[in-house]
């Protein structure tokens, strides 16, 4: 299926007046990460559920997404969506993806309205990674690649392949869709943030399972327009790790080399 697809909604089913369900939601093979469905697209549709029920003058400032347990792909869910409170300058809203009635991902989105204020201190933090002109990452290996990655071009700059026993735990390098979306959205770019593998499989000898605990991503504003083609650079590191989870932080910035997203993730790894 492409993004697209995954991301496009129609009207919600009410429950009361703040609460909506998007019904009968589906998730193909495709779109596979080990035995559940790659995260980045999950909360990818958890936020576009969410964005379709908040004001146009409210833009997205931060979200938050736990992944509590595995999806079964091609077998419908649910999105429930919430409203938790509309102030006159940030909305807040809750979303779940519920299958056989077990909650898999719960996320906490918060939008904003622009207002004018005295204060402005700008963002200065630049990459000096150069574009590339091709993807260079993972090539397609059945039973090994995870089955999400065909929908994206990776390119690493620094870093190493995951499970190949690299003393480094961090990744530098570029992203996009691999089959440009029509229009990218929010939504379009928090699917594609998640892309990247967490910073310290490489440091791995040999596969173990790892997956995100808990994802944290703010989005800086305004942004600049930017097409669904467009490559995004990425700089993660890892702040700490030990006792089986890690801590990270990345910084994403768009084609202009603007800072467009700051992430941070936990993420368990089974080594």
């Amino acid at each position: 299926m492409h993004i697209d697809e995954l991301l496009t909604f129609s009207q919600p089913a009410w429950i009361n007046e703040t609460t909506a369900v998007y019904r009968e939601r589906i998730i193909s093979a495709d779109w596979g990460q080990g035995r559940t469905a790659f995260g980045g697209i999950t909360a990818g549709m958890v936020f576009t559920a969410i964005n379709a029920q908040v004001e146009d003058s409210r833009v997205l400032r931060a979200f938050n997404t736990n992944f509590i347990g595995p999806i079964t792909l091609d077998y419908p869910f649910d999105i429930e969506v919430v409203k938790l409170r509309e102030g006159k300058n940030v909305s807040h809203f809750s979303g779940q993806i519920i299958q056989n009635g077990k909650v898999c991902v719960a996320s906490q989105a918060c939008f904003g309205v622009g207002r004018v204020s005295k204060i402005s201190v700008e963002n200065h933090e630049v990459h000096a990674m150069s574009a590339p002109r091709k993807a260079q990452f993972i090539p397609q290996i059945p039973k090994v690649t995870p089955k999400f990655l065909r929908h994206f071009d990776l390119a690493i700059a620094e870093g190493g392949v995951p499970f190949t026993g690299r003393k480094t735990h961090h990744y530098h390098g570029f992203m996009r869709f691999s089959q440009a979306p029509e229009t990218l959205t929010d939504g379009h770019l928090i699917t594609m943030i998640d892309a990247w593998p967490p910073t310290l499989l490489q440091m791995m000898r040999w596969p173990a399972p790892a997956s995100t605990v808990t994802w944290n991503i703010e989005f800086i504003h305004p942004h600049r327009p930017v097409s669904g083609a467009d490559w995004f650079a990425y700089q993660a590191h890892t702040r700490q790790a030990a006792d089986g989870y890690g801590h990270t932080e990345a910084t994403i910035w768009d084609k202009d080399n603007e800072v467009v997203a700051i992430s941070r993730q936990t993420v368990a790894v089974f080594d």
